[in-house]
């Protein structure tokens, strides 16, 4: 029940409120002493966060994963020469997003044993009032406004408002802090958007050589295997996302190298969108530089027992990126 809340709260944060990481600080400390008497591997814990801030984006159009296939995915490919009805990313996402799905499986049997900490004891730790029905009733409403207005407008940025502006109005984030508690968000969100910003002007310098078709005649004349150049291109990408940190930075980047290489070779559109697509998912779970790694190694790691490296990064890595290679190559083939 505990996991189920956790990835619950994770895939809400990605499509229905989107705040990404911000819920994890607040969420999951004071959860930590429940942990520990369940004797709860919190390897697996950070397994199931990670899951639930990366899967959905994939494939679900809606807040982060809006971003992910209309506003990144679907305009870069678009750009590339290689244009895709938007209801068919998602389609192109669904076999990769199924390698998640058994990555977060094998979690679960990996990390089913239990697994003992010190007690825990939180710095600054401070007794909360208990949670009244009123907050939670303006919580759903806080919920409902935002999803609403972001499917009517298509906007996240006014989805996010409205729920932060009925949750202000109600009480639950009192008036005098909610400067403190927008500007703390900004201030966590805006990192994202240098990493973006950065990222599309390298993409347009790679663009604007000239060299991009030089780069594919070169490749694809000694590179005649699909079922290979699929192969390569899924590592290329893994190692481009683990040095970012971010797969919606890496996706203009890896775009402009892989749709005529994939063109040449004779994939599909959506074999195509799904190569890229998966590539750039890849290294999003098992960077230390990323949002899905340090997020929940921030909650987890609240009184100093969970290391980012050995619980949060290499777990995440060997039961994500292993079966999303796998998958993102068998969805190239299929597709």
């Amino acid at each position: 029940l505990l996991l189920t809340v956790l990835l619950a709260a994770a895939i809400m944060s990605q499509n229905l409120v989107p705040i990404h990481i911000a819920f994890i600080p607040i969420l999951v400390p004071p959860l930590l002493e429940v942990m520990h008497q369940l004797r709860l591997d919190r390897r697996l814990a950070a397994c199931v966060l990670t899951f639930g801030l990366i899967t959905p984006y994939m494939v679900l159009p809606v807040g982060f994963g809006s971003i992910f296939l209309h506003t990144q995915l679907g305009p870069s490919l678009a750009k590339a020469g290689l244009e895709i009805p938007k209801g068919e990313l998602p389609l192109a996402m669904l076999l990769p997003a199924a390698g998640m799905v058994v990555g977060l499986i094998l979690a679960f049997i990996r990390y089913r044993k239990p697994r003992d900490y010190r007690p825990v004891e939180l710095p600054g730790e401070e007794q909360h009032a208990p949670l009244s029905p009123r907050n939670v009733i303006v919580a759903a409403i806080a919920l409902a406004a935002a999803l609403a207005l972001q499917l009517y407008s298509d906007s996240i940025i006014l989805g996010a408002l409205a729920g932060f502006l009925v949750f202000t109005a109600g009480g639950v984030v009192p008036w005098r802090e909610s400067q403190d508690a927008f500007t703390q968000g900004v201030k966590m969100m805006s990192l994202i958007g240098f990493i973006m910003i950065a990222a599309n002007g390298y993409a347009a310098v790679v663009g604007a050589s000239g060299q991009v078709p030089v780069l594919v005649e070169s490749v694809t004349s000694g590179l005649q295997s699909p079922p290979l150049a699929a192969a390569l291109l899924l590592l290329l990408g893994l190692f481009v996302t683990l040095g970012i940190g971010s797969s919606f930075s890496t996706i203009p980047i890896i775009t402009t190298l892989y749709v005529p290489l994939c063109l040449a070779l004779g994939f599909s559109p959506l074999a195509t969108a799904a190569l890229v697509g998966s590539a750039a998912a890849l290294g999003d779970a098992g960077s230390p530089a990323s949002d899905s790694t340090l997020g929940p190694t921030a909650g987890l790691n609240a009184d100093g027992q969970h290391d980012h490296i050995r619980d949060t990064v290499i777990p995440t890595f060997i039961h994500y990126n292993l079966p999303l290679i796998a998958a993102g190559w068998l969805a190239a083939m299929v597709l």
